[in-house]
């Protein structure tokens, strides 16, 4: 068997050389902003979305937690894992605690990464060069997340417009392929079909298919040559996604991108390139085929998007049930 010389073989650069001359948001809402693009989601946004709202129909973009065949998770993330701590047994055999009136009552418990359903980011969640979103330390993050955390997001809220972009639809597929791409003229062209613009500020939801195809196989089919289909990396999509704005991008992909870059070869680009750079709020492993069918059927692909994840402490992340209100 042929073997390639050194020469051959394509050198993977490191984010620092891939992302040189990179735009970047620091500094742009002050020193000591930790919630990056959402600073756009200003009022004037929220009432944009508000006026987005037609027939008062509601849809809920989290995964099921702790579901009997598992959880969407990223490869190596054991799924959230559900555990009775109190129920009718514990009664039935005089365990449980005696109450005056004779109550009785079930309680339960869950262990689970705080990334393992559907859930935000943190801004400070990745880095390179040792440095998280805004420019602060990447030690910030030992021990607990003290800068950049998922708190500040949960504190703040996530309203205004958001637009739904299928991307499967558009391609004539259940599911995109493993690996399979795509870069912001394809959204452009598919909202175009799907008849809406993408407009500045616009929360950005793009359905590939992914994790409902989850839903339809095996687990083992699902996580067999793991590789998601997704955003790829370019200078011309980092540049369209801050001249648009883009507050907060939503997929139904583990990781809201390719898994590794066809061209360059690096893993996760754009985690660095929108949420460390541009301050860009990333909401992972949503299920957007209910909203995704009813937007084929009645041509509306805007709404109003509500999110908030859970106000975890010095979180990298938390998870979150988005609301969209068409």
């Amino acid at each position: 068997m042929a073997t390639m010389s050194s020469a051959e073989v394509k050198a993977v650069p490191i984010l620092a050389e891939l992302l040189a001359g990179s735009p970047k948001n620091w500094g742009k809402w002050g020193p000591d902003d930790e919630v990056g693009s959402l600073n756009y989601l200003t009022r004037d946004e929220v009432l944009r979305g508000i006026g987005a709202v037609r027939a008062g129909k509601v849809f809920t973009l989290q995964v099921p937690m702790g579901a009997p065949q598992g959880d969407p998770v990223w490869p190596g993330r054991r799924p959230a894992q559900r555990m009775n701590v109190m129920d009718h047994s514990h009664f039935k055999c005089g365990k449980g605690p005696h109450y005056p009136g004779e109550l009785e009552y079930v309680d339960d418990m869950m262990v689970m990464y705080l990334q393992g359903s559907t859930q935000y980011d943190a801004l400070g969640h990745v880095w390179y060069d040792d440095k998280i979103y805004n420019g602060y330390d990447a030690s910030t993050t030992t021990g607990g997340m003290s800068k950049a955390s998922v708190l500040p997001i949960a504190e703040r809220g996530v309203v205004g417009r958001g637009v739904l972009i299928d991307m499967a639809r558009y391609r004539g597929k259940d599911v995109l392929d493993r690996g399979e791409t795509f870069d912001h003229e394809d959204l452009m062209a598919a909202a175009k079909q799907q008849g809406v613009e993408i407009k500045k500020r616009d929360i950005l939801v793009i359905r590939t298919g992914f994790i409902g195809s989850f839903y339809k196989s095996s687990s083992g089919d699902f996580y067999k040559n793991f590789v998601e289909p997704g955003l790829t990396y370019s200078p011309q999509l980092v540049s369209w996604f801050q001249d648009m704005e883009i507050p907060n991008l939503v997929t139904d992909t583990i990781a809201n991108e390719v898994t590794v870059d066809p061209v360059s070869g690096v893993a996760l680009p754009l985690h660095s390139a929108l949420m460390r750079n541009l301050g860009v709020a990333f909401t992972e492993i949503t299920i957007l085929e209910e909203l995704a069918a009813d937007c084929a059927n009645d041509g509306q692909w805007s709404f109003l998007y509500v999110a908030a994840p859970l106000k975890v402490v010095n979180g990298s992340g938390a998870p979150v049930n988005p609301v969209v209100i068409k």
